[in-house]
């Protein structure tokens, strides 16, 4: 599991700072670069590869715990399926909940 961790946070790291570098051939720099900046930009980018990490292992994590026992619910009262959707939804809703952050961290770079 920690590989898993991991790669996600290495492969999150690697998008920001390829993001950081396109937003600053974008923007003009003033003399050869700012070190507390660039040194900014490298931690907003790994905190939000670390708030999608996390919460998109959380989501899944839930929704397998949650639609297991709603399958198992569903075998036995099928009038039961609008309840489990809405369960499903709501530990779903972590994955998007990490994402608007991420993309908040995102903004400010």
């Amino acid at each position: 599991m920690f590989t898993w961790i991991a790669g996600i946070l290495l492969a999150g790291a690697f998008w920001a700072a390829l993001s950081a570098g396109a937003a600053e051939d974008a923007a003009p720099t003033a003399g050869n670069g700012d070190q507390p900046s660039v040194y900014r930009a490298v931690g907003l980018g790994a905190a939000a590869a670390f708030a999608i990490a996390v919460s998109v292992l959380g989501a899944g994590y839930a929704v397998g715990r949650i639609g297991s026992a709603a399958v198992g619910a569903l075998a036995e009262k099928p009038e039961l399926l609008p309840r489990t959707i809405i369960f499903v939804a709501l530990a779903e809703g972590l994955a998007v909940l990490g994402f608007a952050v991420a993309m908040m961290l995102l903004q400010k770079i």
